[in-house]
């Protein structure tokens, strides 16, 4: 899935994943691979689950991942979700030999 990208000044992070959208804080800069790739990444995990449960799932380990202490951005860091992006992103051909529910063993 290639998504549908949107450009939205005032999103809080560089890049989003909310299905079907693609959506990217600054249109002026060319998309970086990398940041194109780990979101489509999250658009396949919300398909999988079949969108809604994957944000439960999303907000639920995150939260779970602050009252064990951590703070923003190591919870944030700690999402399987996340985990399986980030250890991915970086390879073009992620998705084309992603297995389904790759994420559970991130």
């Amino acid at each position: 899935m290639k998504g549908v990208k949107l450009f939205v000044s005032w999103l809080p992070s560089s890049g989003m994943a909310v299905f079907p959208f693609l959506l990217f804080r600054k249109k002026d800069l060319p998309l970086h691979a990398r940041l194109l790739n780990h979101e489509r990444i999250h658009l396949r995990q919300q398909v999988e689950l079949l969108v809604i449960p994957f944000y439960i799932w999303y907000l639920l380990e995150y939260l779970f991942y602050r009252l064990k202490g951590k703070n923003h951005y190591r919870a944030y860091r700690s999402i399987r979700f996340e985990r399986e992006a980030y250890a991915h992103d970086a390879d073009a051909e992620y998705l084309k030999k992603r297995k389904t529910w790759a994420f559970l063993s991130a």
